[in-house]
């Protein structure tokens, strides 16, 4: 069963198509690449799959189910701006992830913050940008959640907590589950995924494995975005 699906999705505001006719399944244990330039349509695709907006038209389903209350019970989602309380400590943001979800580990989110020497006391708005974003990930990828939607997650980190932030994506998600990263930082996250989405104006040009793109075309996954996407 797939964890999640699309089938002749679209989505238009007002005028405007955002996404169109955009069909593909994600398997368990995949970690995909959701890749395009600006204004492509991946924050459009992610939102339709946490439920936030709604299709125009087609369908978009996770393990079989339309994006609502079930849903959210297995969806764990990183949004491209920080969404958590600033008043909030982050022990306090822990507290409250443990309350809101029957999935989280907070020993695994006590374990990343301690390794990233964040101060569990330390109220969110006096912590960095980059600091925040560090915490908002950490309580993400703490869910033992059946699909990850990370919108940008490693955009405002310094290149060595990349490193770090990419291997807590690899070493704390369910084996089951799958993971979907958004991003145009396509040479920092390509060894950790296992295929790739190209999407450009709202329609998926490409779905691959690594591993195809390597053996067939014979180019990084980066080399070959650069080749599409090319002005």
């Amino acid at each position: 069963m797939a964890v999640l699906e699309c089938k002749n999705l679209t989505k238009q505001y007002g005028h405007v198509t955002a996404l169109e006719d955009v069909s593909f399944s994600i398997e368990p244990g995949r970690i995909v690449g959701l890749l395009g330039p600006n204004g492509s349509g991946k924050t459009t695709l992610i939102k339709l799959a946490n439920g936030l907006l709604t299709p125009t038209s087609g369908e978009l389903t996770i393990c079989n189910a339309a994006p609502g209350k079930e849903t959210h019970a297995i969806v764990s989602y990183l949004p491209e701006r920080t969404s958590i309380p600033l008043w909030m400590t982050a022990t306090q943001l822990l507290d409250f992830y443990q309350d809101f979800y029957k999935d989280f580990r907070r020993d695994a989110a006590e374990e990343m913050l301690a390794h990233l020497n964040i101060p569990a006391k330390q109220r969110i708005k006096q912590m960095s940008k980059g600091t925040r974003e560090k915490v908002q990930l950490i309580v993400t990828m703490s869910r033992a959640a059946q699909l990850y939607l990370l919108d940008e997650p490693i955009g405002g980190v310094d290149p060595a907590t990349r490193d770090y932030i990419l291997s807590t994506i690899i070493g704390n998600y369910n084996p089951e589950a799958a993971v979907v990263i958004s991003t145009h930082l396509i040479s920092d996250v390509e060894k950790v995924l296992d295929e790739v989405i190209f999407i450009n104006q709202g329609h998926v040009v490409l779905q691959s494995s690594v591993d195809e793109i390597r053996e067939e075309k014979g180019m990084s996954v980066d080399a070959l975005f650069r080749e599409v996407f090319k002005c």
